[in-house]
């Protein structure tokens, strides 16, 4: 009863009044799924990297758990509503370099994808493009919706990546980093699943606007 009243509401944007389509309802349901997708595979990479740690069959599990999660973030970044085409944009093509370097990487070194990665930090300039885009869709989260998790995220990623990238962070901290990331990743996903679907979807009449002013 409740989804049927609120397919027949009508909102107040800033530039008119809107409604929300059964397909906007399923564009946020895809980019959460997305996102759930992509925390939980990430999270099961960083349990195996931190609990069960150097065993061959682990370093070779995370290639494929590398590829699921960055297909989640690919998924997430089609289907994000972001007012800012440019900035969408951007993260997309973030994310399409960074997949193609991990294609790259995977298929020209002769060790496991992470373990590569790890033991040549310089790659991250390549690989890095994926975790980008992800801080980009955290920064997004942050600034609509003043989530703490994703406050923390928008930080905490980068500095992991530029700390391995430069090596001025000790093994301990950045396992604590990362265990984190992973942490607050899964908390961010389950918040997302349960948040009101028109709130994902944001002001229509500006998406309107701003695709009027490109027109012109």
């Amino acid at each position: 009863m409740q989804t049927k009243l609120e397919q027949l509401a009508v909102y107040q944007g800033q530039f008119g009044d809107f409604t929300i389509t059964q397909n906007d309802r399923i564009e946020v349901i895809i980019y959460r799924l997305g996102l759930c997708f992509a925390s939980l595979n990430f999270a099961i990479a960083t349990l195996s990297v931190l609990i069960i740690r150097g065993q061959p069959w682990v370093l070779n599990l995370l290639t494929p758990l590398f590829i699921m999660f960055t297909v989640g973030v690919g998924i997430s970044l089609v289907t994000i509503h972001i007012y800012l085409r440019s900035l969408h944009r951007l993260l997309q093509v973030f994310w399409v370099i960074g997949t193609i370097m991990t294609l790259i990487i995977a298929r020209q070194s002769s060790d496991p994808l992470a373990l590569f990665v790890y033991n040549h930090p310089s790659t991250l300039f390549g690989i890095g493009f994926t975790f980008a885009a992800l801080t980009g869709i955290f920064f997004k989260e942050a600034f609509c919706f003043n989530r703490l998790e994703t406050k923390f995220l928008s930080l905490l990623v980068p500095s992991l990546l530029l700390g391995h990238l430069t090596g001025i962070l000790p093994v301990i901290v950045e396992e604590v980093f990362l265990a984190s990331w992973g942490l607050l990743f899964m908390i961010f996903s389950l918040r997302k699943a349960i948040q009101s679907i028109p709130s994902d979807i944001g002001d229509k009449s500006v998406f309107a606007y701003l695709k009027e002013q490109r027109s012109i």
